[in-house]
Parts: structure tokens; C-alpha cells; sequence
């Protein structure tokens, strides 16, 4: 039997949590220690599937692992990659790795629950998170998908609600978890549809995708799983526990929140909504679209009017998930292609950007955009990071935005021409808003309060902005390292939906 490397991917989180939690408390180096070592495994490894992936062919579900759980109800504990979870194995693992690098020196003493009061609890919950979103990503298992999906968002409620922000974070921590579980449910209802449907008594999902499930059932339990996923993808209107959570989440959780959980959501209801239910997909085209250009052109008009700096992100998240959602919806090569890309790409994004907020927010205490200002002076690094980072929203050519939005708004254009300069007016609207912050925070005079006691950021998250930094560069620069491979799993995709 081949080394069984997904399997140690997503469990060595899971050991990593239960080994930090029984170290003594006051061993908070040690459990540090744990933590960046089980994140650099990690990251090595999903590294590693990546560039197999990418050397053996680009061809089918590689990597298979086949264990039986529950012979009699048909369930089973399948991994395997293609062409579209590949990538997003290794957007978890960089952004696991990242998150620790930035969690590691936080200086929280002004808050009444800090991250270096409680780094046991935290890195152990943020561990158990990150091995639900490598479960998701790597099942083959419809069962052990949703089994994974909840313990990907168990642990969120957990880690908002004790270690963020103190004025929101109860109610942004319910408000998350309710939306999510009730999604969760609905789209588990139609999940068990499937199942009892099939008549094959399995939860494979490559057995599954070979069932021509009747179009009538189709169209009926498409929107149940879809939209069930979707709700944690921010597809409007379910969007609003999103920048909710990221707001009162600390910022390793805001990264895993919107680099990493929010992609789950897109991901699920990719892989078992359309996958699964083709013709489902083709009847509720127009609605996924509308409600997709709504995401985007909204979500970039209110990212552009907040004044908390970490708002703004969260907006502007909900509007470039938005993209992802009306990728899927063309069901064109195309569109589907640039959203597996957008995918990783504003995974990567979205990590550097809530990385950013944290380190403003960690020194000034504040994230009024009003009340920050010449920030490049102290924290030279981290400007840049951030100028690169918008770069990238906006889409421009040379960075990973522009290689995952152009085939976006080429596949909208092919299906729904109008649609395209809708959705467009978002990449203006972005623009607007990117180069008002990077004025206000980062350029201009300093406010005399912060002129003596900011100074700059550590090693480690220099080290965690110019590895992101380099990601996105990288392949906007040489895209052949990912569109092939993303390519690959949209034909697989195609050939379910009959060639579309």
C-alpha cells in the first residue's frame, strides 16, 4: 500500500490539538513549539501532493485511500485529490502555517481574554478546525464530508466567542454558527436524498456521479444541497454572518475564516451540487447567477463605505466569493476554470489581508481607517504586503487575481454578456476602496498618539507576508503552475454534465 500521505495531512492537525491540550498550561513556548512544527509538516506535505499532482499527469482522483468505516450503511473513509481540491489542500496548509507564524508573537494584553493568556486552547481548537477543512477538502465520502464539515465549524463558535473581539464577539460567534448549521442541515437533507435515491446504499461520491439521477429529482434537491453549502460560501442573501465573524474573530481565525472556511462552503456545494446533481445545476443556473453579480457589485459598494478597517475586508470578501459562486453558474470550462483559481488565489489574498489588519490592530489598538494614518513609516513591510495585496483584488495582470477573475468574466460573457459589465463595476468599485485605505492607513502623517510606541512587526510575520506575497506573484506571473491542474478537474466536471 502507498504512503497513505492524505491521511497523515488531515489527521496531523487532530494530533497535534490533542497533544497540546494535555501539556501543562504554563508550557506556552512548548505548545507554540507544537503548533509551527505541525503546521510546517503540513504545509510540506500538502506541498508535496500539489507538485505530484502537477508532475503525474493531472489526471483523475490521485492519492486514493480506501478504509471501511460502517460496511452496512455503506460508509467509508475515502481521500483523494483532483485537479480542484489539490490546490485548496495546499491553500489550507499555507495558511495554517502562516496563521501560526503571525498567532506566535501577538502581543494581546489589552485584551481581556488574549491568545498568550490561553495558547494551548486556542492552537488546539485552531488544529481541529484545520483538520475538519482538510477532511472536507479531501474526502471522496459524502458522509465523511458532512462528518468533516462539522468539525470544521464547531470549533469557529469556540474561538470567537472566547478569544475575539469583546464587543461583538458573542453574538458574531451565535450569528456564524446558527447560519452555518442550519445550511449544514439542509443541504445534509439533501444529501440523504441522494443516498436513498441511488438505490447503491454508498456514500462514494465517484459512485455517486455516475448515478443519472432523474431530472425532475434533480431540479427539486439541487437547491437544498447547493444553497445549503453555499450559505457558509457567503453566497447572498446568506451572507451576513460573514463579516460578522471576521470582524470579531482574532486574526488567525479571520485568516482561516475567509482564506480557507468560506472556500469550503464554495468547494461542498461545487462538488456535491453540481458534481452530483448536473442537470439540478443547469435548471437553477440564472438564480445562482443573479444572486452571484448581487454578491459582487454589493458586497464591493458596502466594503467601500465602512470605516473599520476589518470590515472593509470582510465586504470585500463577501464580493470576491461572489466571483467564485458566478464562475460555477456560467457550467463553462471558462468560468469554472477561474473559479478554482479565484479560490486559491483569494484564499492567499484574504489571509494577507486580515494578517495586515491584525498587525495595525495589535500595535494601534484601533481599526478606524479614520483614525490611522503613515503606517509605512514603522511598518515598511507590511505596506507593501498590503499594496500587493491589492493589487491582486483589483485584478491586475501579473499577480494570481487577474489569471483567476479574466476566465471568471470571460465565462460570464460567452453565457450572459450584460451580466459581465454588471459584475465588472466591481473591479472600479474595488479600486476605489483599496487605494482609500492604502492612503488613509498607510501613507499621509501620523497621529501624534502612535508616533512613539508603534513599531515594526516581528520576523516570523515578515517571514508569513512575504510567503504570501511570493504565492501570489508567483502565479500571476507563471500560471501554468496551477490553471492546467485546475483545468483538469473542470473537465471531469464537463464530462458530468454531458460535455456543457
Amino acid at each position: 500500500m502507498a504512503f497513505p500521505v492524505l491521511s497523515v495531512i488531515v489527521f496531523t492537525p487532530m494530533v497535534a490539538a490533542v497533544l497540546m491540550l494535555l501539556m501543562p498550561a504554563e508550557k506556552r513556548n512548548e505548545v507554540r513549539s507544537v503548533a509551527l512544527i505541525a503546521a510546517t509538516f503540513d504545509l510540506i506535505f500538502s506541498g508535496w501532493v500539489y507538485i505530484q499532482y502537477l508532475v503525474n499527469g493531472m489526471t483523475g482522483y490521485q492519492f486514493v485511500e480506501e478504509y471501511n468505516w460502517l460496511p452496512a450503511l455503506g460508509m467509508k473513509l475515502i481521500f483523494g485529490v483532483d485537479g480542484i481540491s489539490a490546490p485548496l489542500v495546499l491553500l489550507t496548509g499555507i495558511v495554517m502555517f502562516t496563521g501560526v507564524l503571525i498567532s506566535w508573537g501577538i502581543d494581546d494584553s489589552h485584551a481581556p481574554t488574549g491568545i498568550q493568556d490561553r495558547p494551548r486552547e486556542f492552537f488546539a481548537f485552531l488544529f481541529i478546525l484545520a483538520s475538519g477543512v482538510f477532511g472536507v477538502f479531501a474526502s471522496l465520502d459524502l458522509f465523511m464530508l458532512f462528518f468533516f464539515y462539522e468539525i470544521a465549524v464547531f470549533p469557529m463558535y469556540l474561538l470567537i466567542a472566547i478569544w475575539g473581539w469583546v464587543q461583538t464577539r458573542e453574538y458574531a460567534a451565535m450569528k456564524l454558527t446558527l447560519y452555518l448549521f442550519i445550511g449544514s442541515v439542509v443541504s445534509l437533507i439533501g444529501g440523504l436524498a441522494m443516498y436513498f435515491q441511488a438505490g447503491l446504499y454508498t456514500f462514494d461520491m465517484t459512485q455517486l456521479a455516475l448515478v443519472e439521477f432523474p431530472r425532475q429529482f434533480q431540479v427539486f434537491w439541487f437547491p437544498f444541497v447547493f444553497f445549503g453549502f453555499a450559505v457558509l460560501g457567503g453566497i447572498f442573501p446568506f451572507h451576513n454572518w460573514s463579516p460578522d465573524g471576521h470582524v470579531a474573530a482574532p486574526t488567525a481565525v479571520s485568516m482561516f475564516h475567509a482564506g480557507v472556511l468560506m472556500k469550503l462552503g464554495a468547494f461542498a456545494a461545487l462538488r456535491v451540487g453540481i458534481m452530483l446533481l448536473p442537470e439540478g445545476a443547469k435548471a437553477w443556473q440564472p438564480l445562482i447567477m443573479g444572486l452571484a453579480t448581487v454578491n459582487v457589485v454589493y458586497g464591493a459598494f458596502i466594503a467601500m463605505v465602512q470605516t473599520d478597517f476589518k470590515y472593509v475586508i470582510g465586504f470585500s470578501s463577501v464580493s470576491h466569493m461572489g466571483l467564485v459562486m458566478l464562475g460555477f453558474s456560467t457550467l463553462t470550462r471558462e468560468g469554472l476554470t477561474g473559479a478554482g483559481i479565484q479560490m486559491f488565489s483569494h484564499g492567499v489574498m484574504t489571509a494577507l489581508f486580515f494578517a495586515v489588519v491584525g498587525m495595525v490592530y495589535d500595535r494601534a489598538h484601533t481599526r478606524q481607517i479614520n483614525e490611522l494614518g503613515g503606517f509605512s513609516k514603522k511598518m515598511p513591510m507590511v505596506a507593501i504586503a498590503f499594496i500587493i495585496g491589492g493589487l491582486v483584488s483589483m485584478g491586475m495582470p501579473g499577480l494570481s487575481g487577474f489569471v483567476a477573475e479574466f476566465p471568471i468574466f470571460m465565462g460570464v460573457w460567452k453565457v450572459a454578456p450584460l451580466v459581465a459589465i454588471i459584475a465588472a463595476i466591481s473591479i472600479v468599485i474595488t479600486a476605489a476602496y483599496i487605494i482609500r485605505i492604502i492612503g488613509r492607513v498607510f501613507f499621509g502623517a501620523m497621529p501624534e498618539q502612535f508616533e512613539h510606541h508603534i513599531g515594526d512587526v516581528t520576523v516570523l510575520d515578515k517571514v508569513a507576508l512575504v510567503l504570501l506575497c511570493v504565492i501570489m506573484i508567483a502565479i500571476g506571473v507563471y500560471p501554468a503552475i496551477m490553471s492546467p491542474l485546475v483545468s483538469s478537474g473542470v473537465e471531469r466536471i464537463l464530462s458530468l454534465m454531458g460535455g456543457a
